[in-house]
């Protein structure tokens, strides 16, 4: 039994030594396995830039890449070794040059990638064939036979001059969609229309709001409602009752409404569509707001400023400001700061208005001026802002509640002063504020106004950059919020309470935004 049992603890000693040996063969074996993969699934060391530059090898590698993958049937990636291949320069070739070659490649292959992100689908848009009344025909134009359009080829209807203008968003942006089909018409390609709404991205809306609201918001005496306010009443009625609407609860659809008093009526009727606004004053949120809605810029009124050459010393007028001085509402700053100002030698504010000749002296103010002064009036926004800006004036802007157009993304504190009513109204704060500006501050400024005058330029046929095309983008960034919007309106669409609505129940204003 001792003999069995020293046997025994024999065994067992051998085995437990056995055991430690050969943990540790194991696990180096495991770690040289493991390094050898790495190896060979990772770029060799031997393939330097020289061996890069040899495409023999290159071809070789390439080759024995591609076999290997064709036996697990996958295609090679053919994008990426194309970019690698146009690239390869010879070892001759790099010593002669000292690598510039190849370096100008490395460039150029930044340069595509980079412009392929930028590069951008334009928006599609589908846009309804309202009647001629709703738009075209505000202007005098006159349909010929079944026509909805005007024949952009034969020449583009006048839209009516002065204060008219400023609130013409919907006249440049209308015939910028029809200029879209027509390939003689040379124009940015921001967006385009399209005849499937299917295939859109939004739905756009061509009635001419601010245009009938300046024109036809007066009741006749034989009248009981005003044109405009019928005009609305059947845009309504016609846009409610439209596949389109109904799809999407009219989420993707773009209403204009550039004067704040324009679409009173059909605002309440329409409140889910995107709105473009001057500014939000005469809108409660529940209505519209910066989530779901644009703000666009005025067009100016007064003469743009054509090479400017002017500097700080050149323009002796350090704060302008001609326009109405009594105004209700917000607009209380304005008189507060006419008593305030009016007694400083270098600064021009008085009163003004478009009629004997206001237009031009306002642009000779404005041109003349270091400063501009964009104060609140009956409602947060002017177009003083952007005549400002045609002017290279640097602007001061006095008015809490403004919303900016495309301020997601351009940051207007780089050409703008931003001054609290609260601090305005206060002795000599803002003349002082002001004065402390120095002429390389200004000087900045001022080049930056006339870099991006641009995005506020509304024209016919449009440009890369001008407002129509920088408003268009702006729809366009809002686009993937609709969707998700829409999408998740659709959640329950299939239940048994609504499947017979799909997105026709829209919620209470307030509830959806």
């Amino acid at each position: 039994m001792a003999a069995e049992k020293q046997v025994s603890c024999v065994g067992i000693i051998v085995s437990r030594k056995f055991v430690f040996c050969l943990f540790p063969f194991i696990t180096a074996l495991f770690v040289l396995s493991w390094f050898s993969l790495l190896r060979s699934t990772s770029r060799p060391s031997f393939l330097n830039r020289s061996s890069l530059s040899n495409p023999k090898l290159l071809s070789t590698i390439d080759n024995r890449n591609i076999q290997s993958l064709n036996q697990y049937n996958v295609a090679p990636p053919a994008a990426n070794r194309a970019i690698i291949v146009d690239n390869v320069v010879s070892d001759e070739e790099e010593i002669q040059d000292g690598g510039q070659s190849q370096k100008k490649a490395d460039v150029e292959v930044l340069k595509c990638s980079a412009n392929d992100k930028n590069r951008e689908e334009p928006l599609k848009v589908f846009m309804y064939d309202l009647p001629p009344e709703f738009h075209f025909e505000l202007l005098d134009w006159k349909a010929k036979g079944n026509s909805v359009w005007p024949d952009l080829r034969a020449g583009v209807p006048h839209y009516p001059g002065g204060l008219n203008l400023q609130h013409s968003i919907e006249y440049w942006l209308t015939l910028d969609l029809l200029a879209s089909e027509v390939p003689e018409i040379p124009r940015a390609s921001s967006a385009i229309r399209v005849h499937n709404s299917s295939e859109a991205d939004v739905i756009f809306v061509p009635f001419f709001s601010s245009l009938s609201y300046n024109r036809y918001s007066k009741v006749n005496p034989h009248q009981k409602k005003s044109k405009n306010r019928m005009l609305q009443e059947k845009l309504v009625k016609f846009v409610i009752s439209q596949k389109e609407w109904k799809r999407s609860g009219g989420r993707d659809h773009v209403v204009l409404a550039h004067h704040p008093n324009s679409m009173l009526f059909a605002r309440m009727k329409l409140w889910s569509a995107m709105f473009i606004l001057s500014d939000f004053g005469r809108y409660p949120p529940t209505i519209a707001n910066v989530d779901k809605d644009l703000i666009a810029p005025y067009k100016h009124i007064i003469k743009r400023y054509t090479d400017d050459s002017s500097n700080f010393d050149s323009r002796p007028t350090l704060l302008y400001f001609q326009g109405a001085i009594y105004r209700k509402d917000g607009g209380f700053a304005r008189q507060e700061l006419f008593y305030l100002l009016k007694d400083e030698k270098d600064v021009h504010f008085q009163f003004g208005s478009v009629q004997k000749d206001g237009i031009n002296k306002a642009s000779r103010g404005m041109h003349s001026s270091k400063f501009c002064l964009n104060i609140a009036g009956d409602t947060p926004s002017s177009n003083r802002l952007f005549d400002a800006i045609a002017s290279h004036c640097v602007p001061v802007i006095i008015s809490d509640d403004i919303e900016l157009p495309y301020e997601d993304v351009l940051d207007y504190s780089q050409f703008c002063v931003f001054v609290r009513t609260s601090d305005a109204i206060k002795g000599k704060y803002l003349i002082n504020f002001i004065r402390s500006i120095g002429k390389d501050e200004w000087t900045r400024m001022w080049q930056k106004l006339k870099e991006l005058e641009n995005f506020f330029e509304f024209q016919y046929p449009s440009k890369q950059g001008d407002a129509v095309q920088m408003i268009w983008k702006a729809i366009s960034r809002k686009v993937p919020a609709i969707r998700m919007k829409i999408n998740k309106a659709r959640r329950y669409a299939g239940s048994p309470i609504r499947k017979d609505r799909g997105l026709r129940s829209i919620p209470a204003p307030g509830n959806f935004w």
